[in-house]
């Protein structure tokens, strides 16, 4: 499988020459001097999907400190809870933080939120999610192109089988934008050569719904004719996997996820979860981290940005937007050990090791 790297390398540089220019420029940008204090407010959504707490709080941290050494950082989880995140915002705002990176539990219930800071003169920049309201900035993957990864891996792992099968989709939150972008790329691949037999939205990305969803699927379709699964994400696809399995469903259908969460790829190496989708969260955290702090001293992000995205609204702002790599058995060693993410050691843990070396990852 060709893993394209290319468009995320050229804006992860363009980032990376921002960044140097707005830390050279700091000092112009803060008229307080290197000491001045400004205050970034760091909101996550949830704790269910590993990747918030675990990648993109400490590298967005990470970056923030690195251009701004007097910035401080107000990091808040919503639990998954809209109205835990609308009183997360609230309190930022009441603080009088510089700058908001906004991982949003809901975009559009999140919108007013927003507003309200806006109101305050405080930039939100959207991170991952593409929250309503007048936002200054936003970072993300093409959620389309995630979506056809997904669905052009489910196709090739049906193979020959894939004409007429019977897939169940696994899709994310309704509330989070970015699962409706997945689901129509997958579409776009899926839609005429497979049937959907059951299709399922999940609230919150919850792993529990999807483990339910899953077995109400099974029980009427019968265990043997479902040919393959579209899971939106990683978590989406473990509660899956799990209902299959607790059903004797065997063997089991290709599966797919996102997030490159490293049960999942245990579980691609096991041969229990056929793909994910790798988003570098370097780049993303580099590019949001760069985005908060030109916006905290009150700079243009036009210097930091790659592009322009049109919101619900119809308005445009600056963007990030990065290019996602699908991610097999195959290719495990040459994206996700190559970058870093994990080392064989964690991955090829002792249960795995005969996979491993079969896989020739050891």
């Amino acid at each position: 499988m060709k893993v394209c790297v290319r468009d995320t390398a050229l804006a992860l540089a363009a980032v990376s020459t921002a960044v140097s220019l707005t830390a050279c420029g700091s000092d112009a940008g803060n008229t307080s001097g290197s000491g001045s204090a400004r205050k970034i407010g760091v909101l996550l959504p949830d704790s269910t999907t590993a990747r918030w707490e675990t990648r993109d709080r400490p590298l967005l941290e990470q970056k923030i400190r690195q251009l701004c050494g007097a910035c401080t950082i107000e990091h808040a989880n919503a639990k998954g809870d809209v109205a835990i995140q609308q009183e997360q915002m609230d309190s930022s705002i009441a603080n009088g933080v510089d700058a908001i990176v906004l991982a949003a539990v809901d975009a559009r219930a999140m919108g007013a939120s927003v507003g309200k800071a806006a109101a305050a003169h405080i930039p939100v920049i959207a991170y991952d999610r593409l929250a309503e309201g007048p936002i200054s900035g936003y970072v993300s993957f093409d959620g389309q192109e995630i979506g056809r990864l997904q669905g052009k891996a489910l196709l090739t792992a049906m193979s020959a089988r894939a004409q007429g099968s019977r897939i169940v989709m696994m899709n994310g939150d309704p509330g989070d934008p970015n699962a409706l972008s997945f689901k129509q790329g997958a579409l776009s691949e899926l839609q005429g050569k497979v049937t959907i037999a059951k299709e399922y939205d999940t609230p919150q990305w919850s792993t529990e719904a999807a483990n339910l969803n899953m077995s109400g699927a099974i029980s009427a379709l019968g265990a043997g004719s479902i040919n393959g699964v579209y899971a939106a994400n990683d978590g989406l696809a473990a509660g899956s996997i799990a209902a299959l399995k607790a059903n004797k469903v065997s063997p089991l259908p290709p599966v797919t996820g996102q997030d490159a969460e490293l049960a999942a790829v245990r579980r691609i190496v096991s041969g229990d979860q056929y793909m994910t989708v790798y988003k570098p969260f370097g780049p993303e955290a580099a590019a949001g981290g760069a985005m908060a702090v030109a916006a905290a001293r009150g700079q243009r992000l036009d210097g930091v940005t790659t592009r322009r995205m049109k919101t619900r609204s119809g308005a445009e702002v600056p963007a990030v937007l990065l290019t996602p790599v699908p991610v097999t058995l195959a290719t495990i060693k040459h994206t996700l050990v190559k970058d870093g993410v994990y080392t064989l050691e964690q991955i090829c843990t002792p249960p795995l090791a005969g996979d491993c070396h079969k896989a020739r990852l050891t």
